[in-house]
């Protein structure tokens, strides 16, 4: 007797990499279930009965963007690499990955979820961007306390500060991309701001 339910008859990275472009092209709400539809080549039966809603992919693709493009982020918790040299890579790394002409340009989790029209309709889209950006601010501070303690930055540095310019940074790279700042001015911003980190 076979197993109860029908096995899926579909690539599901292949359907979470169609819908994250699409979604990071053009935004969670201006991205439509018929426009999702033909992206994965899923039915509207399939697509409700593998994610349960345009919601759930859209939590499912924020998954597979960080195990992907968003993995720029994981650099700073590599801790046999020093504070500085960790930052310094996940500034220019993150400006190479936004600025690369194989996908959207800018950052999905900047870009896709964060605005919505008033109402609880969407709020839960929201929210997992919020939560994600959250999670990506206390990676950052964490690696300015190890700055700290390593003596690159002085005892006396304002964390929560350095964190929020270094995050901002990261956020607004989405912006400059899409309004065609080129990648070469973003790395020497980048390094730049680098040059706060250095023990006063």
């Amino acid at each position: 007797m076979p197993p109860a339910g029908r096995p899926r008859a579909f690539d599901m990275d292949a359907v979470l990499e169609a819908a994250m472009l699409l979604f990071w092209e053009q935004g969670y709400e201006a991205t439509s279930l018929a426009q999702l539809r033909a992206a994965t080549g899923l039915s509207s039966a399939s697509l409700y009965g593998a994610f349960g809603s345009k919601e759930g992919l859209f939590k499912r693709v924020v998954e597979h963007y960080m195990k992907g493009p968003g993995g720029t982020l994981d650099i700073i918790e590599d801790e046999t690499v020093g504070p500085r040299e960790a930052m310094a890579g996940l500034l220019h790394g993150s400006i190479d990955m936004q600025a690369d002409a194989s996908h959207p340009s800018g950052c999905l989790i900047a870009l896709s979820g964060t605005m919505r029209a008033p109402g609880e309709e969407h709020v839960g889209v929201c929210a997992a961007v919020a939560a994600r950006r959250e999670a990506d601010r206390v990676r950052i501070r964490a690696c300015v306390e190890r700055g700290v303690a390593a003596g690159e930055l002085d005892a006396g540095t304002d964390v929560d500060a350095v964190t929020t310019m270094i995050h901002s940074f990261l956020l607004g790279l989405s912006t400059q991309l899409r309004d065609g700042v080129a990648a070469e001015i973003l790395h020497a911003a980048a390094d730049v701001l680098l040059l706060n980190w250095h023990r006063a």
